[in-house]
């Protein structure tokens, strides 16, 4: 006799048989791999390393000389520039540093490589994203009787060097010190870099119990032709030469310049400022914020105008503690007249 399987179990069977079949093995592809070529390439789009260009750690500026400095020229050919590579920051490495600084947002325009700077160099680098070289600042030509560069906080402007005919310092700002007058006039202000270094310098001087009051900063071109003008028709002009600058020579036009003075002087800008507490102090403790006594007594053959005391004139700490120290001008450090 002949067993029957049940239809239901018959069925069962033919199912599983069916979709056994149907099944593909598990290392069998269902897509046409992608050739070999297409994968090495987009492999390397994504190994791609990042270039590296080592950045100085220290600051540094003009008159520098050395191997970190040819780090600064070659991170800053990289971006786009294209400068001498010899490991000296001249003139030329002082413009590409400004027009750098100048080109990016809330950057301090001063020609110094400061640790603001190379973190916005740093990031430049990596993104490989390039500067348009002279867009905000024209490279230096060989006139050096017009400052090709004002913007760099060791700019000389004196009577063999004269600011270009209209210059207007940027970042103009009034410093939150003491002036012997309430009006609010704009030889109140200074450069922002100069600026919060004089405040800290006020601070410091109160601190010691000492009374600084802020004179006379920022002067127009315009300005300073009046002043000298008026001085000429005082004293005559060889007499006024000597304490008063042509406009266009002024470092108040700068915007890093600030005369001082003190109660004990009745607030005036005279020689004796120089004998009183706050003179004295100003001598020993200026550079560590940044200042130097610009006119010092003795140098005024080199800088030729007479001894100021008053006369501040910011250039950064690290410059201003060797000017000071050696007891040499901007002139003889800077290596001109």
């Amino acid at each position: 006799m002949k067993k029957y399987m049940p239809a239901a179990a018959a069925l069962t069977v033919i199912l599983t048989f069916t979709g056994a079949c149907s099944e593909k093995p598990d290392n069998q592809q269902t897509v046409d791999p992608a050739p070999k070529n297409e994968v090495n390439e987009n492999q390397n789009k994504k190994e791609q390393p990042k270039p590296e260009v080592p950045l100085p750690e220290e600051l540094l500026h003009k008159t520098d000389e050395g191997e970190a400095v040819k780090k600064l020229e070659q991170a800053l050919n990289h971006i786009g520039y294209s400068i001498a590579t010899d490991g000296k920051f001249d003139a030329e490495t002082t413009w590409a540093v400004t027009d750098f600084q100048m080109q990016q947002e809330m950057q301090m325009i001063t020609g110094i490589y400061d640790e603001s700077t190379k973190q916005a160099l740093k990031k430049s680098v990596e993104n490989n994203s390039a500067v348009k070289p002279a867009a905000a600042l024209t490279k230096p030509d060989d006139n050096l009787e017009i400052v090709s560069n004002p913007h760099e906080v060791l700019v000389l402007v004196n009577k063999n060097h004269a600011l270009p005919e209209g210059f207007v310092p940027k970042n103009l700002v009034v410093p939150n010190v003491q002036f012997p007058f309430t009006e609010d006039l704009p030889k109140k202000q200074m450069r922002q870099v100069a600026a919060v270094a004089l405040e800290k310098m006020f601070y410091a001087a109160n601190d010691a119990g000492l009374e600084l009051y802020a004179q006379s900063g920022y002067r127009s071109y315009e300005r300073q032709d009046s002043i000298f003008a008026s001085n000429v028709r005082a004293y005559g002009e060889e007499a006024a030469n000597n304490f008063s600058a042509r406009p266009g020579e002024s470092e108040h036009q700068t915007g890093l310049t600030m005369d001082v003075s003190s109660r004990d002087v009745g607030y005036k800008l005279v020689i004796e400022f120089g004998e009183t507490d706050e003179g004295k102090w100003l001598k020993q403790h200026a550079a560590e914020y940044g200042f130097i006594i610009r006119y010092p007594k003795g140098k005024e053959n080199i800088t030729q105008y007479q001894y100021e005391p008053w006369h501040l004139r910011y250039v950064g700490p690290d410059a201003a503690k060797e000017i000071m120290q050696k007891g040499i001008t901007l002139e003889e450090y800077l290596g001109a007249q």
